[in-house]
Order: C-alpha cells, then sequence, then structure tokens
C-alpha cells in the first residue's frame, strides 16, 4: 500500500504556488522558508515528479506542478469537509477591509484567498476604518484591515504606506484661493491627517469634493476637480504627485494594521493569505 500523502507538505505546496513565494507562504504558515523548501523537497521525492521551477527572483509551476496543483486543493478541501463532519456547511469569514487599505487590489486579494481554500463563504465588508473597527469590537466582523489610528495601538501591523498630494498634470490651484482638496468623508484617519498637516503648515484649505469612496475621490482627481492625498497604488492612471509643483507639507505615513480574532486555523490562514497578498502587492507598488 502506498505511504499517504504529507498534509502538511501539500499545503506548503499550495500556498507557495498561489503567492509565488517560499518567504510568503513560510509567513502564513508562521514557519521558516527553509522548513517550506524542505517540505517541497520531501513532496516532489515523494510524488517523483518535479512541482515548482525556482530561480533567484522568482517561483513558478512546473507542467507537473499545474496538473498536480487542482487535486493537491481538492484534497486539502475534503480533509477539511472530513474534520469538520459536513459536506454542506460552509465556515464564514466576515472580513472588513478599509478603502485606503485595499487600494486597487481587492479583486487580487480575494482571488487568492478564494483559491487557497474554496470551503469558504467570504462575507466582505469595505468602508471607513472608524466603522470596520467598531464592527469588529461588536462582533460583527472577525477580521478587519485598517488605516491604524493612534488612538488604538493594538492589532498587527502590516506595512506603512507613504502618502502625496495627487492632481492631473494640468491642473492649476486658482491664485489667491484655498487649496482645493477632494476627500474621504470624515471620519478618516488618512482625512485629518492630512488637513491637521496643511493646518499645522499654515495652508489654507476648502474641501470642494467629499468622497463615500476612493473611486469617488479618484473620480473627482481625474475629472480636474482637486487635489487628494492618496498613494501611488491608489491614484488615477494619469495623476502624478504636486507636493513641489505647489509647495504642500509632506504628509506622514499611514500604518496599515490587521485585527483578528480568527480561532480556526484554516480561517487564521486565510486571513494570512489575505494580509501577506497585502503587503506583497504594496510592496511591489511602493
Amino acid at each position: 500500500m502506498a505511504r499517504p500523502l504529507d498534509l502538511d507538505a501539500v499545503q506548503a505546496f499550495v500556498l507557495v504556488a498561489d503567492l509565488c513565494s517560499f518567504t510568503r507562504a513560510a509567513e502564513v504558515l508562521d514557519t521558516t522558508q527553509s522548513a517550506v523548501s524542505l517540505k517541497l523537497k520531501r513532496l516532489e521525492e515523494r510524488l517523483g515528479r518535479r512541482l515548482l521551477e525556482r530561480t533567484p527572483r522568482r517561483v513558478r509551476l512546473s507542467s507537473e506542478g499545474s496538473d498536480f496543483l487542482g487535486l493537491a486543493r481538492d484534497l486539502l478541501n475534503l480533509h477539511e469537509r472530513a474534520l469538520s463532519g459536513s459536506a454542506g456547511t460552509r465556515q464564514s469569514l466576515r472580513i472588513g477591509i478599509s478603502d485606503q487599505s485595499a487600494g486597487t487590489d481587492l479583486p487580487t486579494l480575494l482571488a487568492k484567498v478564494g483559491a487557497y481554500d474554496r470551503s469558504l463563504r467570504i462575507e466582505v465588508r469595505i468602508g471607513a476604518s472608524h466603522g470596520l473597527l467598531h464592527a469588529y469590537d461588536s462582533g460583527e466582523l472577525d477580521t478587519v484591515i485598517v488605516c491604524r489610528d493612534h488612538a488604538r495601538p493594538d492589532g498587527e501591523r502590516l506595512f506603512v504606506e507613504p502618502y502625496e498630494w495627487y492632481a492631473l498634470p494640468e491642473w492649476e490651484q486658482p491664485p489667491g484661493e484655498p487649496l482645493r482638496i477632494a476627500s474621504l468623508a470624515s471620519p478618516c484617519v488618512v482625512r485629518a491627517l492630512a488637513l491637521k498637516t496643511l493646518d499645522e503648515a499654515g495652508v489654507a484649505w476648502s474641501e470642494v469634493f467629499v468622497g463615500g469612496g476612493l473611486s469617488a475621490v479618484s473620480a473627482a482627481v481625474s475629472a480636474g476637480l482637486a487635489v487628494a492625498p492618496l498613494t501611488r497604488r491608489m491614484c488615477p492612471a494619469r495623476a502624478i504627485e504636486v507636493s513641489g509643483k505647489f509647495g504642500l507639507p509632506s504628509l506622514p505615513p499611514v500604518e496599515i494594521a490587521l485585527y483578528s480574532r480568527e480561532a480556526h486555523p484554516r480561517m487564521r490562514e486565510a486571513v494570512r493569505v489575505l494580509a501577506t497578498t497585502l503587503r506583497a502587492t504594496a510592496s511591489s507598488a511602493a
């Protein structure tokens, strides 16, 4: 009788395949890169085939790895269903992500989580950081990724993101008028920091556009209505950084933090996949 596959090694393979990185897979599994590499080596030896092509800069599936990936996902999902004792019940992952945290990367984030565990029922709420933290504290959400407010220093810092002033290349500030600003509706951590920075620098300002979401603020910038405090990965395609052009003060960076109470191992792993993918996309856009 053939020896069964090591499920931990299969799980490590799926994570490396999804995240295209041994390092990120190790983050999700809370282990070391060398431990993940050893698991993959033993899995390849057990199967008698090469699953991954490794180069100094990237990791990609071999043709045999591509063939095995779907089977690996099925194996992990069947194992999870066997443990839960139910074939029809789906565990719900209730996530809140602030507009500024997700940026334009939400489809990528959800694709990674959904691919990793197809048994999950994913509920996502997009909103302001303050509101999402309140929903987390009241038990409406199990995990939130938000802009950290200094009044709430708990949570796990995922990364720090620089903010700058963006506008269209042809946009001009009318002489003698307060700085025309587009921002998210209050309460908003980024809005509060931006306005405080302007006040401390003695720059007069006027909110000419208030958006209920990041897409609305980006649309206002694209329409040439105002400047806005944004990050490189959030700004519209044609927008440029204009701090030097208009003598605007530098904005402080914003911390993106994770708050989670997930206890189930697979749910925690799904949250780590989400957090690791977000950290990677933010780093690549910097």
